[in-house]
């Protein structure tokens, strides 16, 4: 593996894990506090699900679905070209996979607290895992957009 994606991978991994350690030393579950008032809260949630509670108590399944994952961004990262965001990209997705497969492995549930409310829609409550594989995505999105899905430098 590129030493750089496996550092930003690391670095992804450590700031999810931490903030949930960190929000649940100072919340029980199901406890709020609002920061910006009717915008932005920590809300320490268990899920059981995946977003939108897709396949919600299926954690044997998500187990094996991020396990595949993580096979795929594996094999995607030797057919992408070497540049810092496609490094940064399977990075940031590879952090935010493991992130999320640690608590539903060792918990049987994933720790959210992230909570907005933005023009009176609850969006769904998350956490850095899930923000760091939603900006690979549309990283690995741009990439593709500008050609840099393939490298032809690697056989």
């Amino acid at each position: 593996m590129n030493r750089k994606i496996f550092i930003v991978a690391i670095i992804s991994l450590l700031i999810d894990q931490m903030s949930k350690i960190f929000v649940g030393i100072f919340l029980t579950f199901n406890q709020n506090i609002s920061i910006i008032k009717n915008f932005f809260s920590i809300h320490l949630i268990q899920n059981y699900g995946a977003a939108w509670s897709l396949f919600n108590n299926k954690v044997d399944f998500l187990i094996i679905i991020s396990i595949f994952a993580l096979f795929i961004i594996y094999h995607y990262m030797y057919i992408f070209k070497l540049n810092k965001r496609n490094n940064l990209a399977f990075g940031f997705i590879l952090g935010g996979i493991i992130g999320n497969l640690i608590d539903r492995v060792f918990l049987g549930y994933v720790r959210d607290f992230l909570s907005f409310k933005i023009f009176n829609y609850q969006y769904p409550i998350f956490n850095f895992a899930d923000t760091f594989i939603v900006v690979g995505v549309f990283l690995l999105i741009l990439a593709t957009l500008k050609g840099e899905d393939k490298n032809e430098n690697r056989n």
